[in-house]
């Protein structure tokens, strides 16, 4: 079943009299329970891509559907009913003055006892709930990131490069939480990243995007044993290199 779509979305800035094209008619469909990875180098897109599925941006022009409503243009108070968006900066994204608790709390109504069951889920202990984020690891701050979002009930996750500050074992184990609450919430994900390599490991389809177009798209194992575009190559090659 299809749950978010985009259909021939663009997006364009004016950076010091120069446009800048970020989306160029870019289409995409996530699907219930699956994760779809977006994947480029810096300036292809992806980011900006996210921002406006989240409703954070608006595109130019473009439509976007949630279950084949539209919500073009909804600002994340409207859109965080169904999706929740989850930042490269886990630490800048909560209130630095406010216990992981309460952090957890505003905008919510649920149990503490519902808030121990996400925390437990994620892999973190109660006693974390009482420090702020900076007594927190990196790992530790973007699971709390999780636990928000799944404390939501938000069916899709939008998860913007975010096992990029941390270090590999922890992103390794950012990555194996996703996994399972993919399986456990039943919920759909759309990961952004650089890394081709740590997409190919989680992602059942891929979309590979370059200048603000989409050059490639298809199931992970398709793209990975028989690349279509150039540009998807050369990603290839660089892990090869690695």
């Amino acid at each position: 079943m299809r749950i978010l779509s985009g259909k021939d979305l663009n997006k364009t800035y004016v950076n010091r009299d120069r446009e800048v094209r970020p989306l160029q008619h870019v289409n995409f469909e996530l699907h219930q329970g699956e994760i779809l990875g977006i994947v480029g180098e810096s300036g292809s897109g992806k980011s900006t891509l996210l921002k406006v599925i989240s409703g954070i941006e608006k595109p130019d022009s473009g439509k976007l559907y949630h279950l084949e409503n539209e919500y073009t243009g909804q600002g994340p108070e409207k859109t965080g009913k169904f999706l929740r968006m989850i930042f490269q900066d886990a630490y800048g994204s909560f209130d630095p003055r406010m216990s992981m608790e309460r952090s957890l709390r505003e905008g919510s109504d649920e149990s503490r006892e519902e808030i121990m069951r996400v925390i437990g889920e994620v892999g973190l202990t109660e006693e974390l709930l009482s420090r702020r984020p900076r007594h927190l690891s990196g790992g530790q701050c973007q699971r709390m990131s999780i636990a928000r979002a799944l404390l939501s009930h938000a069916g899709v996750l939008l998860c913007d490069e975010i096992t990029s500050a941390l270090d590999v074992t922890t992103q390794a184990q950012v990555i194996k939480l996703l996994l399972e609450i993919r399986d456990l919430e039943k919920i759909s994900i759309i990961l952004v990243s650089h890394d081709l390599a740590l997409v190919s490991m989680i992602c059942d389809r891929i979309m590979v995007m370059k200048d603000g177009v989409v050059v490639e798209e298809g199931k992970t194992e398709k793209v990975i044993a028989e690349p279509s575009d150039e540009y998807t190559c050369k990603l290839l090659d660089s892990i090869i290199a690695v």
